[in-house]
């Protein structure tokens, strides 16, 4: 089971985003857009497992990055400058807990059906 999913609120904790932003005494939360798995490639170029230390995420209004993009042909593509969010190490984030309001270590665990759930480590609430 992940611990960090697709919609969750995480904060930024570490990372040159991290650092401007503990100058300025704020912090930097935002919502996950997608979640990249880590794969291990052999020599062959395939995939052979995950690589759990590889993991990224993509989270709305960080690490953005300019894109210039220039006309191909007559399809209708955006043109010029555009600021696009690059991928962040999974790391470098701690999940929101939506009921305690605090960046929170998650905790795992197995019910007696055998299903599994996220728990704040704070508040020991349920996480969706």
């Amino acid at each position: 089971m992940e611990r960090i999913k697709k919609g969750d609120t995480v904060e930024v904790i570490a990372g040159s985003d991290a650092a401007v932003a503990r100058r300025e005494g704020r912090k930097i939360r935002g919502t996950v857009h997608r979640v990249i798995p880590g794969f291990k490639i052999d020599r062959e170029r395939r995939r052979v497992g995950r690589d759990h230390n590889e993991d990224r995420l993509v989270v709305q209004g960080v690490n953005l990055v300019t894109k210039h993009q220039r006309r191909t042909g007559d399809v209708r593509t955006q043109v010029g400058r555009i600021e696009i969010e690059a991928a962040i190490p999974l790391s470098n984030v701690m999940l929101v807990c939506p009921s305690c309001n605090k960046a929170t270590r998650v905790q795992i665990r197995e019910l007696e059906d055998g299903s599994r759930s996220r728990y704040c480590k704070h508040c020991g609430e349920l996480i969706a």
